[in-house]
C-alpha cells in the first residue's frame, strides 16, 4: 500500500516536472553525496584508485566527485524516464550510425545489442523499440517489490518492448518471426565465481557475466557494443560499434573480450559516466584458475556443437 501511494502521490507527479526543475532536486542532492552523506564511498574511492593507480589523489577525488554528479543527474533523468514523451526522449538520443544496425534488419539478421551501466542505459531502453527498426525485447530480472517490478516493466515497455522474464526468454526468441534487437548489460558482477568468465579488466582480474556470448552462439544473432557518450547534461550520443556478424565463427571468448575492451576504453576516455558504486571486484579468484578455463572453454564448445 506504501509503494503504491509513493508511486502515484510522489514518485509518478514528480517525473512530470520538467527535467530542468528535477535537476534542481539533485543538484541539492549532490551536494548532501559529496559532502554530508558518503554513500558507498568506501567502495567509489577503492575501485576508482585500484583502477587508476598511477594517478594522483587529486584526480581519484575529481573522478570521484563528477561520479556522484553523473549519478544524481540519472536519478533525475531516471525519474523523467516514467512520463517523458517519446518525441521528447528522441530528441535526447543522437545516434552517429545507426544504419549499422539498420543494415542488419535489411538482411533480416536479429542484433545484440551489448552496453553497460554508463552513460544514460535506462534512457536507451525505455526507447530501443523505436531506435532502430528491429523488434525491441527486453529480458526482466524480477525486483523484490512485486509493485515496482510491474510498474518499472510497463514504463519501459510503453513504447513497443517485449519485456519478458529470464524463464521465459527462450520460448519468446523461438516464437519470434521478424528481426529483434536484445540489448543486454554486462558489466556487473557474476553471481558464482566458478561460473564466470575471468580475464583481466581495467588491469584487474575480473569475474565477467558471460551470458551475451552464450546467446550470441545460440541464436546467430550479430554483437554490436553500444559507445555512451553525453554531449551535454541530459543529452547523449550513441555510436555502435560491430564486434561480429557471424558469432558462431568466433573462438570461446572472443565477444566477451572485444566489448569488455570497448567498454574498457570508454572508462578511460571518461571514467565519471560509469557506476563506480558497484561492488564490480566482489568474487575471490579461484585457486585454479587456468584449469576453470580450460573447463569452460570444453564445456562451451560442446554446448556449441549440440
Amino acid at each position: 500500500m506504501l509503494e503504491k501511494l509513493a508511486y502515484y502521490i510522489f514518485v509518478f507527479p514528480l517525473s512530470l516536472l520538467p527535467l530542468s526543475v528535477l535537476y534542481l532536486f539533485t543538484d541539492f542532492f549532490y551536494l548532501l553525496l559529496v559532502y554530508l552523506i558518503p554513500y558507498r564511498r568506501k567502495v567509489v574511492r577503492d575501485n576508482i584508485e585500484k583502477c587508476f593507480p598511477n594517478s594522483s589523489e587529486k584526480q581519484h577525488r575529481e573522478i570521484e566527485k563528477k561520479f556522484y554528479r553523473h549519478l544524481t543527474n540519472l536519478l533525475a533523468e531516471g525519474v523523467k524516464n516514467l512520463s517523458i514523451r517519446k518525441i521528447r526522449l528522441k530528441r535526447r538520443i543522437h545516434m552517429v550510425n545507426r544504419d549499422l544496425i539498420d543494415q542488419m534488419y535489411i538482411k533480416g539478421k536479429s542484433v545484440l545489442i551489448v552496453g553497460a551501466h554508463y552513460g544514460n542505459w535506462e534512457w536507451m531502453v525505455a526507447g530501443q523499440n523505436f531506435l532502430f527498426a528491429h523488434q525491441a525485447l527486453g529480458i526482466g530480472m524480477p525486483l523484490t517489490s512485486k509493485f515496482w517490478d510491474k510498474k518499472i516493466n510497463q514504463r519501459r515497455a510503453r513504447f513497443g518492448m517485449k519485456v519478458v522474464h529470464a524463464k521465459n526468454f527462450r520460448q519468446e526468441m523461438e516464437n519470434q518471426s521478424e528481426p529483434i534487437s536484445l540489448l543486454v548489460l554486462s558489466d556487473q558482477s557474476p553471481t558464482d565465481s566458478y561460473k564466470s568468465y575471468w580475464t583481466t579488466f581495467m588491469g584487474r582480474q575480473t569475474a565477467c557475466l558471460f551470458g551475451a556470448e552464450m546467446i550470441a552462439h545460440e541464436y546467430d544473432m550479430a554483437v554490436v557494443y553500444v559507445h555512451f557518450k553525453q554531449t551535454k547534461r541530459g543529452f547523449y550520443e550513441l555510436r555502435f560499434e560491430e564486434i561480429t556478424s557471424e558469432p558462431k565463427s568466433c573462438e570461446y571468448g572472443e565477444i566477451t573480450e572485444k566489448h569488455l575492451r570497448c567498454l574498457e576504453k570508454d572508462i578511460l576516455e571518461e571514467p565519471s559516466q560509469w557506476m563506480w558504486s558497484h561492488k564490480r571486484w566482489k568474487r575471490e579468484i579461484p585457486e585454479d584458475l587456468e584449469a576453470l578455463r580450460e573447463k569452460q572453454k570444453q564445456s562451451f564448445y560442446e554446448k556449441m556443437a549440440r
